[in-house]
């Protein structure tokens, strides 16, 4: 019986995901915008969220990369090496991260850059979490990662705006 309770409830955990969202509208180009999301070297010099990046396996920045991620927040530094889902410059880059065997807890990490009018973007970051252990760490997310978000957003508006160059 102990059995089926667990495959039930991983089950349930698999397809019951959290989601954090957090969006903020930049005046640039959604060319300049990926320039600096993407420009991981840089990350220790503005982000405060993901303090360190770097892409570990050959070939760049591409579907099936893996990168190395350092993310800071209230809870302390946390390393993880997820695989990139989506590069898709000036639109999309996207990450699944995994701890454990994959029904532990995923983590499914979007940036999207909308263009919302000539020069002016919408960039918006989503975590999706599945797994078992996620229904118990719900609140320390929301608690301790979810203002992250918004730090990394303002802080990307910021260096996005200081990188420009005038006409």
């Amino acid at each position: 019986m102990l059995v089926i309770l667990l495959a039930g409830y991983t089950t349930w955990a698999k397809f019951h995901a959290f989601r954090m969202t957090a969006s903020i509208e930049i005046q640039a180009s959604p060319e300049e915008v990926w320039r600096v999301l993407t420009d991981f070297s840089a990350y220790p010099e503005w982000n405060p969220f993901m303090t360190s990046a770097q892409v570990t396996s050959p070939g760049g920045l591409k579907e099936g990369a893996r990168l190395r991620i350092v993310m800071h927040d209230a809870s302390g530094d946390t390393t993880f090496t997820p695989e990139v889902l989506t590069a898709d410059p000036g639109r999309e880059l996207r990450w699944l991260g995994r701890m454990g065997p994959g029904w532990i807890a995923d983590g499914e990490h979007r940036f999207t850059i909308e263009e919302i009018a000539p020069g002016r973007v919408r960039v918006t970051q989503v975590e999706r979490f599945t797994g078992v252990a996620v229904p118990f760490a719900t609140g320390m997310l929301e608690r301790d990662t979810l203002p992250q978000f918004h730090a990394m957003n303002q802080a990307l508006a910021q260096r996005v705006g200081s990188s420009l160059t005038p006409d």
